[in-house]
């Protein structure tokens, strides 16, 4: 049996950014368009008028201000309200591929391994750029990566599946480097017309290297175990399942094709959910709540953080303890808790301990115990 360690992160960010202010007034002139061409209806009473959004309601909501995003120019275009995609030729790179690249060539020089010495890729995500042939394989080969790879898709909870997926095979020997890799091009299955939903999201790549740890060759951190856990529930959907594409004919415009969720239902049974599940974990490795420095959680949600955090480390966490991202990046689904990871483990002390944790739909959680060395 080997130990898994994690010896590198990289975090691919859009060029482009949406703030807050941006994307109301662009909610906004949609609403007063569909109402106006709705007027009848409305005055009727057989349709609601949309109401308009604004920039308290999204920060207290979500405690998102800004999101990074691939392209700002449909989303903001109230005629057109979703990222303008091109369509790419079977002999270009994907889009995923372009973002996953970066995130890996980052995560690489962090770890001081060449990409030829990787014999596993796992690509993660919520949502694929295509069914098949698997993006990971695509990224493998651009990479100069060996081995094999492979899609996985659970949903929010995707990067610490994978990372679970590679420790493991890892510790039985069938591999001895991997790459995890996140392209989350999550303005594509997100609805900017809704306004309890139209706020959320942004776009990012992440990656993480795994390795032996014999094979570290500076600092890392101890994979100590990892713990998974799924539980089947509708209240947060994506029918469509693959990205949307620009459809300026609006065929295939039903609302069910792009993320959907119940909020309030979500709210109330994935917060104790994954509580349980983090504390559960702790319990199992014989390890005090009170000893861990810091959590890296999905970020969703600010409220839901402040939550689970208290619940977890049975206090209202210190600064630091629990770092939050979602002010700059938004949710960036399975990304969220490794750019925070990425962004803030650099000052951890050797024996610090950490849990990185992951949830969403399914409904999915995925915890992940380290210790810095």
């Amino acid at each position: 049996m080997y130990q898994p360690a994690i010896t590198g992160t990289g975090v691919f960010t859009p060029q482009q950014v949406i703030t807050n202010e941006e994307l109301v007034v662009a909610f906004n002139a949609y609403a007063d368009l569909e109402n106006d061409r709705n007027a009848d209806a409305i005055a009727a009473g057989t349709m609601d008028a949309i109401p308009h959004s604004d920039t308290d309601f999204i920060f207290k909501a979500s405690g998102i201000r800004q999101r990074h995003v691939i392209d700002k120019t449909g989303v903001l275009d109230p005629h057109v309200m979703h990222p303008l995609l091109r369509q790419r030729a079977d002999d270009e790179p994907s889009l995923m591929c372009e973002m996953a690249l970066d995130a890996c060539h980052k995560a690489l020089a962090r770890a001081g391994v060449d990409a030829d010495e990787i014999d596993l890729v796992i690509c993660a995500a919520s949502n694929m750029e295509r069914a098949y042939p698997a993006v990971a394989v695509e990224i493998q080969q651009e990479l100069g990566a060996g081995g094999f790879a492979f899609d996985m898709n659970v949903a929010c909870s995707s990067a610490t599946f994978g990372i679970q997926a590679a420790a493991d095979m890892i510790r039985a020997g069938s591999v001895r480097k991997a790459i995890v890799v996140n392209p989350e091009i999550c303005s594509a299955h997100l609805e900017w017309r809704d306004r309890d939903c139209h706020f959320i999201f942004g776009d990012v790549a992440t990656a993480t290297v795994l390795e032996r740890s014999d094979d570290a060759t500076g600092a890392w951190f101890e994979v100590l175990s990892t713990r998974c856990a799924t539980q089947f529930s509708n209240n947060i959907r994506n029918n469509n399942g693959f990205l949307r594409r620009s459809r300026p004919d609006g065929l295939n415009d039903r609302r069910d094709m792009q993320f959907m969720q119940n909020g309030r239902k979500v709210f109330k049974e994935v917060l104790p959910l994954v509580s349980a599940h983090m504390l559960g974990h702790l319990s199992q490795e014989g390890i005090n709540q009170s000893a861990l420095r810091r959590l890296w959680l999905h970020q969703a949600n600010k409220t839901m953080n402040d939550f689970i955090g208290k619940k977890v480390l049975g206090r209202t966490p210190e600064p630091g303890e629990q770092p939050n991202i979602l002010q700059d990046y938004a949710n960036t689904s399975s990304a969220g808790s490794i750019i925070a990871f990425s962004k803030y483990s650099d000052d951890f002390a050797p024996g610090d301990l950490g849990m990185i944790c992951s949830f969403g739909a399914g409904y999915s959680v995925g915890s992940v115990l380290v210790r810095r060395h």
